[in-house]
């Protein structure tokens, strides 16, 4: 299989919440299900199946961050440095509007961008890599066509 790129943070970040799934919430969920058990007839027991559907999404989740973490290649950025590549810190700026926004590049697990976390797949990223500083790039969106330049390039 193919190996999932992830930053440091990232990589922690998953660590952490697979660690909180294990340690702290399914403990909790199999409580919450003995207790709503001791409640009697369980096909009538609201709390008892709220609780199953809880414990399947945990189960769910632990399974599926398992599975980053065991296929997950952490990429240093500290050992990056040149055009836009996997981590890094790019400042743009829409050609259009003059609006400046900052991205990180990073992988699907951590994506996030309302916390400026670019999804490595996304049409912009992939407009973005191998490009330098003051390059322009024309992404493909589905409002239409967009010109960014490269403002800066970070590795942090």
């Amino acid at each position: 299989m193919d190996k999932i790129p992830l930053t440091r943070a990232g990589h922690t970040a998953l660590n952490d919440e697979l660690k909180l799934l294990k340690t702290e919430e399914r403990p909790a969920i199999i409580r919450a299900i003995a207790e709503a058990r001791e409640h009697g007839d369980l096909s009538e027991n609201a709390e008892y199946h709220s609780a199953r559907e809880k414990q399947s999404f945990i189960e769910g989740r632990i399974k599926e961050l398992e599975g980053v973490l065991s296929l997950a290649e952490v990429i240093d950025p500290a050992t990056l440095s040149g055009a836009v590549k996997f981590s890094a810190t790019v400042t743009i700026v829409d050609e259009d509007t003059d609006e400046e926004k900052t991205y990180q590049i990073v992988g699907e697990p951590e994506a996030d961008i309302e916390n400026g976390k670019l999804n490595i797949k996304s049409p912009l990223a992939r407009g973005l890599i191998g490009k330098e500083e003051g390059d322009s790039v024309e992404v493909r969106t589905p409002g239409g066509e967009k010109a960014y330049e490269i403002l800066k390039i970070e590795w942090i």
